[in-house]
């Protein structure tokens, strides 16, 4: 492999009506990245991250499977004795082994973006990466990074009992980005979870009063949301298999929570009970804040428990799963529908074969006056790469109104991922200037180019308020 640079100003653009739409109308705006997983303590603090192993490689197991499928020890992908250096200069000899893989364009997106690098990384050219990425990180704080990329407006990933005390210091701080909560709920739901008393117990003295029965803690949980939203908080988040959608009473859920309290063992059916009253619950409470609730389905996580009892959660043993969500999205969200309490809803799904299926739900309860009230989101996890998001601007396309559409977003834990909004952007435009070649649709690069900014900034900003 040579060293010619590909990421030039035509990467991804296959036509002069792309670069068109992208230079002129999609290249410039702001981001709006409205769900992902920064640390808001690092962002508080706002010291230099200093390594780029630190910044690129802690966290991130997209890069932790690719180099597990080359063949890396894990002691150089997780382990704690091996150095900084040493684990990136692994990432350096995989990273030639991703081609058509997206870590490979992410990878030298990033180089490029944040440190004008344009040599492909390899073996070859492993050490004077580091060194220089390592110079530059030196010298830039995470407010900076996101300032670089324009990041007008990130949210981050919270749960409810969390003090939110770094998202107060930012509030203070005279940064370009503006950074908000987002309420994730999880840990309510599960109640099979080992955790799940202890995590009531945490509930308990946030709030300070006792939970011994469901009304204590809907009463929490709805003390949480009030104080997430006096600090800016607009957006509810689930990361979950399935919907909660079965029948229940407030009695029998009470029933439920009351027994596990006392430490016996549930029925499946039991828990799915509790799980679909707090859920139902949950929603109605975002509804009456005029929130947006999101909705990220059907990871099958933890799969290799070797990896997962060395390295814990998020050890990158997750994959796509085979469930079903039809019957389950669509039996909630008509119930909150009737009763006038549905809020605007974002659904994301990990399995390609199902984007028809969310694709045409969401648009079974749009109402007037919010235009785009429910959203299927962007590509996500396994599908934010190009075919994936191509895949799903299309269905959204053939079902929907993609003009509605809020667009990309990182879900990420790193500070150097934002040039992914880029890459949409810049795959949103080839794909319509395709059309404008094939006749498709009209060759009014304005009237596009407005659509284009819309889905790249303007519509998030609209969807979610943030201006107010």
């Amino acid at each position: 492999m040579n060293t010619t640079h590909f990421i030039t100003d035509t990467f991804l653009l296959q036509s002069e009506i792309a670069e068109t739409l992208y230079s002129k109308y999609a290249k410039d705006l702001p981001i709006i990245d409205y769900h992902n997983h920064l640390s808001p303590q690092m962002i508080a603090e706002d010291k230099p991250i200093k390594n780029i192993t630190d910044a690129w490689l802690n966290g991130d197991h997209y890069k932790w499977r690719g180099m597990r499928a080359n063949g890396i020890d894990e002691n150089f992908i997780t382990g704690k004795e091996t150095s900084k250096k040493d684990k990136f200069l692994k990432w350096a000899e995989t990273v030639p082994f991703t081609i058509r893989n997206p870590l490979f364009h992410w990878t030298h997106l990033e180089l490029k973006r944040y440190f004008n690098i344009d040599e492909i990384l390899k073996p070859s050219t492993a050490e004077d990466i580091y060194e220089k990425t390592n110079s530059i990180l030196e010298h830039k704080t995470p407010a900076q990074l996101l300032a670089q990329m324009k990041v007008e407006v990130i949210c981050t990933t919270d749960d409810p009992i969390d003090s939110l005390e770094y998202h107060k210091i930012i509030a203070e701080k005279d940064f370009f980005t503006k950074v908000l909560p987002t309420f994730r709920p999880d840990n309510l739901l599960l109640i099979e979870a080992n955790n799940f008393i202890s995590y009531i117990q945490q509930l308990s003295a946030k709030v300070q009063f006792s939970i011994l029965n469901l009304a204590d803690l809907l009463k929490a949980i709805q003390n949480r949301i009030d104080f997430f939203n006096d600090l800016g908080c607009r957006i509810s988040d689930y990361g979950l298999e399935q919907i909660f959608s079965e029948d229940f009473t407030q009695e029998a859920a009470d029933a439920v929570f009351k027994k596990r309290l006392a430490n016996c063992k549930l029925s499946k059916e039991e828990a799915k009970l509790f799980s679909s009253c707090i859920l139902y619950n949950l929603c109605k409470m975002y509804d009456s804040k005029n929130w947006v609730q999101q909705f990220h389905l059907g990871a099958l996580r933890n799969n290799n428990s070797k990896l997962l009892d060395q390295i814990g959660l998020d050890a990158g043993v997750d994959s796509i799963g085979d469930f079903n969500h039809a019957e389950k999205m669509s039996k909630l969200f008509n119930k909150l529908d009737s009763e006038n309490s549905l809020a605007k809803t974002i659904t994301y799904n990990l399995n390609p074969s199902q984007n028809e299926v969310f694709a045409t739900m969401m648009g079974n309860f749009n109402q007037g006056g919010v235009p785009g009230k429910m959203q299927w989101g962007s590509g996500w996890w396994f599908l934010d790469q190009k075919e994936g998001m191509e895949k799903q601007l299309n269905a959204l396309s053939s079902m929907g109104l993609l003009s509605r559409f809020v667009g990309m977003l990182t879900d990420s834990r790193s500070f150097l991922s934002f040039t992914r909004h880029e890459y949409f952007r810049r795959i949103l435009c080839n794909l319509i200037a395709e059309d404008v070649k094939n006749g498709l649709i009209p060759n009014d690069l304005d009237f596009l180019g407005k659509i284009v900014q819309d889905i790249c900034y303007y519509n998030a900003i609209n969807y979610f308020e943030f201006k107010k």
